[in-house]
């Protein structure tokens, strides 16, 4: 199954980048009961990051900066993503996920992106 994305000009360029760099990711990883996947979405103010059985079609886990626990919390973006990353994990853990496959969303695996994954790791998901 072949998904275009139209070439783009100026800024929306980067944006058009950015979906194919998702689209050739997913066409490689899948989530199963037993291993669902673990998406990244990150915008300049947030991110959000789900644990998503795509068998099923079900969100099992997900966490974000605008959770009540990390919004009004101090620090930088890459220690709300840390944060995001812990309670994403234990949410998982709490719903009998001990592993995961990790989609960065098409985003490069480097800081905020990094961060939340680490965090997950040192947490107790497998990745």
């Amino acid at each position: 199954m072949a998904y275009g994305v139209k070439i783009a000009k100026g800024k929306a360029y980067k944006g058009a980048a950015l979906k194919r760099r998702h689209i050739r990711i997913r066409k490689k990883i899948s989530g199963t009961a037993e291993r669902p996947r673990l998406v990244v979405t990150r915008s300049n103010r947030g991110i959000t990051a789900q644990v998503i059985d795509d068998l099923k079609g079900h969100t099992v886990a997900s966490a974000s900066t605008l959770d009540a626990s990390i919004r009004g919390g101090e620090g930088d973006k890459s220690a709300k993503a840390k944060q995001v990353g812990q309670l994403v994990a234990e949410r998982a853990k709490a719903a009998g996920i001990e592993a995961v496959v990790f989609d960065r969303g098409g985003n490069q695996y480097a800081g905020r992106i990094a961060a939340l994954a680490d965090a997950a790791r040192e947490a107790g998901l497998k990745f």
